[in-house]
């Protein structure tokens, strides 16, 4: 049987798998982590290709029929180069600033990234892109500086991750911001912390839509919304470059928090 290889290079990724599972609940789902190496926000271009590319080839020693890169940084740094070798799909993930900008009240869209992100060629060409279309749209940014490792490590509702959240959220709420990208795989985990500090304004994450593309690239009838993300990850297969079950572990704990923000 088929399955969807999903990569990140740590738990960030886990959002889009839940979107997956959630859109195409009866596709396998392998999941690579490159936990040895994470986060990826901090590493050269360079770094982020040469370990994209190591541990993608290990996920296609598996019978996949389409490979998602779940992580942002790595789209930015190495998903032209991965569409030029690999021999099934390949689907990256880019912030929503355009969907962001269809539904901004005031035009002001605050994005929250990693910096290897927000200073990448990619990045920086979507911006334009989306500038060009949405005119009166304004763009503010900021890095979410230590919300990958509150991920990785389990820390979501802690005093601590409140604060680098607030850190983060707030200038961009000063600046007008009544809509924001979460333009890591990570930050969803932290949608509780987020809320806490922007209240009730949109929050745009690109699970949905990549589940939404991969099931038409590979021509797969979609559940209807509202089913399972969050859920046990049954059928799915923990792959790492450190430890597979402490990661196994740690999406146990992850998972459900993406079904209680649902709610």
């Amino acid at each position: 049987m088929s399955e969807i290889g999903v990569f990140d290079s740590g738990a960030g990724g886990l959002s889009i798998a839940a979107a997956i599972h959630d859109m195409l609940p009866g596709q396998a789902i392998s999941y690579f982590a490159d936990t040895a190496f994470a986060p990826y926000g901090v590493r050269s271009e360079a770094e982020i290709l040469q370990r994209t590319e190591t541990c993608c080839r290990r996920l296609l020693g598996r019978p996949l029929a389409a490979l998602v890169v779940a992580s942002n940084t790595a789209t930015a740094s190495a998903i032209d180069a991965l569409r030029r070798w690999v021999p099934v799909p390949v689907i990256g993930v880019e912030p929503g600033l355009k969907p962001a900008a269809k539904i901004s009240p005031s035009g002001v869209v605050g994005v929250l990234a990693t910096r290897a992100t927000l200073a990448s060629r990619r990045y920086r060409e979507l911006l334009e892109r989306v500038g060009r279309e949405a005119q009166d749209v304004r763009f503010v940014e900021q890095a979410g500086d230590g919300w990958v490792e509150l991920v990785e490590a389990g820390e979501l509702d802690t005093v601590h991750a409140r604060t680098l959240v607030r850190s983060a959220v707030q200038p961009l709420l000063d600046q007008g911001a009544d809509t924001l990208v979460l333009g890591c795989t990570h930050y969803p985990f932290l949608h509780r912390a987020i809320a806490q500090v922007a209240g009730a304004i949109p929050v745009i994450e690109t699970g949905p839509a990549v589940a939404r593309e991969l099931a038409r690239r590979l021509d797969l009838p979609a559940a209807p919304a509202g089913g399972t993300a969050g859920a046990a990850a049954g059928g799915w297969t923990f792959l790492t470059s450190a430890d597979d079950e402490r990661f196994a572990a740690l999406a146990a704990r992850l998972l459900p928090v993406l079904a209680r923000a649902d709610q």
